[in-house]
């Protein structure tokens, strides 16, 4: 018996179907949940989100959120998330230099922004070793 995951960003629903197993990173360490799971609302740390059905396996960045677990359904509420598949490594390299170079400039330059262009270089990061880590695993299930 499958368990329905759905996971939502701001703009769009990421995914959305039955599995077997979900692993979530959670603020204090990876979640496994399978059907039946007791009920639960936790917050969702930066990170990857891994599904499986069967023998197909797919990942997805997350940064940041909370999940509903229901012991038939899961429901991440992400605040950015994408399929590791689909990440444009050329857009996330690119993102990265641009994130470190205005992290580079002067602090009383950058003033309030700092916080916001440390998250985009850390976001950046995490897609860039999504996809360095998970695309293999990808191509080897298909």
């Amino acid at each position: 018996m499958p368990i329905m995951c759905e996971i939502v960003s701001q703009d769009r629903i990421v995914y959305q179907g039955e599995v077997d197993i979900v692993l979530i990173p959670g603020v204090e360490g990876e979640l496994g949940i399978l059907p039946n799971h007791s009920p639960l609302l936790t917050i969702v740390n930066y990170g990857v989100i891994a599904t499986r059905k069967g023998k197909e396996e797919e990942y997805f960045t997350v940064a940041g959120g909370i999940a509903e677990v229901q012991p038939n359904k899961v429901t991440i509420l992400a605040d950015a998330a994408e399929n590791v598949a689909e990440i444009d490594i050329s857009r996330a390299e690119e993102a990265r230099k641009r994130a470190e170079h205005l992290l580079t400039e002067d602090i009383e330059s950058i003033g309030d922004d700092y916080l916001k262009f440390q998250s985009m270089l850390r976001r950046s990061m995490l897609r860039i070793n999504a996809v360095k880590r998970y695309r293999s695993r990808l191509k080897l299930h298909s």
